[in-house]
């Protein structure tokens, strides 16, 4: 069983719906490296600029990135502990399944016997 400390089952939601995109992910990874404004991220997609500033109000919304006003531009930036939040659910889920895959190597193995 996966125990979430300190989010919400709908803030851990939220944020895995947020991954789910590759274009948000493409942002995300973006936002990491430098740090782009929505118009430099509207460029660099075959999208329109409303779309892709949709997909960072998403990003936005889950946590994962913020903006700040930089002259008439907004500038965005990853949110590096929540995404490394993000890192340890998927930890957790990792231990489980090794868990589960070593109880599966001992069935077999008793079976084998």
């Amino acid at each position: 069983m996966v125990v979430y400390t300190d989010s919400s089952e709908e803030a851990i939601n939220q944020l895995f719906r947020a991954l789910a995109d590759g274009t948000r992910r493409d942002i995300l990874a973006r936002s990491l490296t430098e740090t782009p404004s929505v118009s430099d991220l509207a460029a660099r997609y075959d999208m329109s600029f409303a779309a892709v500033q949709k997909h960072v109000a998403v990003l936005e919304r889950a946590g994962l990135v913020q903006k700040r006003p930089n002259g008439r531009e907004q500038l965005v930036s990853t949110n590096r502990e929540r995404l490394k939040r993000a890192g340890e659910l998927l930890d957790q889920f990792e231990v489980i399944w090794r868990q589960r895959m070593t109880q599966l190597d001992d069935v077999l193995r008793s079976k084998g016997n």
